[in-house]
């Protein structure tokens, strides 16, 4: 395939695999790369840079295509020292999610790191591109994890965000399949980003109750939490779900909330298993999984079905 993404980017599809924190790690993300995607590496789930540089170094081991790094921006986490490490060890692409990517775009202005950056609306993505963003991620509502405070769709924001900025836009959100990958396509994203999916892969280290939760889940099965401090995110029900729901709606702050949805309960659920005493992350995708392929395998899947889709639609005489 040729998109600017791949061009941009330097792989074969314009599939991208998602930040995942507490997930993303070597083996995801060489997988991902080798299958001819973008795969990344999370930063900021991990316990420092120095770890990060270890995990730089052991997916160049595992793979010699380019991969990213994601940086889940903090206000309580200062993110330069992981920065330094991306640079230093020269990869190729950074994605930063989560929080407001100005200073680390002007930092790294005159960097060759190719910089994506994760909107969840217009504003957001032209400012993205005021700031010398080289591509917007657009996540809609459907998404898993942190989503956009703004209740916009994938289906309308994708159109949207492609005729408001002149950049490669990447569609998230509600994709797990190679229909969605098409449809992404014809709403004028130039490729896509997937999370939710790629949990449910071999490779990935989440814990197989989350991957079988995903498999058997139907796309009602999500709840949004985290919407009274201004920061929504999609996630599967649990009884931990509930105490969070149960603290917003008592009004609680969102320094009383933080035990509540801390990196240490998520990975509780998404590594341990222990569903109940956690959260895990996922976007309404889940009910289009209904299998935990390899990587490679889920790509072969996706790109076959993306070839049937349009040679359906091109018989149908448009």
């Amino acid at each position: 395939m040729k998109t600017r993404v791949t061009e941009l980017l330097g792989i074969t599809y314009p599939i991208i695999q998602g930040g995942l924190a507490n997930l993303a790690y070597s083996e995801l993300a060489s997988a991902v790369s080798n299958a001819g995607g973008l795969g990344q590496i999370t930063a900021t789930s991990l316990p420092s840079p120095e770890h990060l540089r270890e995990e730089i170094r052991k997916t160049k081991s595992l793979t010699d295509r380019p991969f990213g790094v994601n940086i889940a921006i903090s206000q309580h986490k200062s993110v330069d020292d992981f920065i330094d490490v991306v640079l230093e060890e020269g990869v190729s692409a950074i994605s930063l999610t989560g929080g407001n990517p100005e200073p680390i775009l002007r930092r790294l202005e005159n960097s060759p790191v190719k910089k994506l950056v994760l909107v969840g609306t217009v504003r957001q993505a032209q400012k993205a591109e005021s700031l010398g963003a080289d591509a917007v991620m657009a996540v809609g509502q459907e998404g898993g994890g942190h989503i956009g405070r703004v209740d916009t769709g994938t289906i309308v924001l994708i159109p949207r965000v492609v005729e408001s900025v002149q950049i490669p836009v990447i569609a998230s959100g509600g994709i797990a399949d190679g229909r969605g990958f098409l449809a992404a396509l014809a709403l004028g994203a130039e490729g896509i980003e997937m999370g939710t999916r790629f949990v449910a892969t071999k490779e990935c280290i989440a814990h197989s109750a989350y991957k079988e939760a995903l498999v058997r889940g139907q796309e009602t099965d999500t709840i949004v939490i985290k919407r009274t401090i201004g920061a929504p995110g999609r996630v599967l029900p649990s009884e931990w779900v509930e105490k969070i729901l149960e603290e917003e709606r008592r009004g609680t702050t969102a320094e009383k909330l933080r035990p509540f949805i801390s990196g240490e309960r998520n990975r509780h659920a998404a590594i341990e298993g222990r569903m109940d005493e956690g959260f895990a992350w996922a976007g309404q995708s889940m009910g289009l999984i209904r299998n935990v392929p390899t990587v490679a395998e889920l790509f072969d899947e996706m790109i076959t079905t993306a070839r049937t889709m349009l040679d359906k639609i091109g018989r149908m005489g448009l």
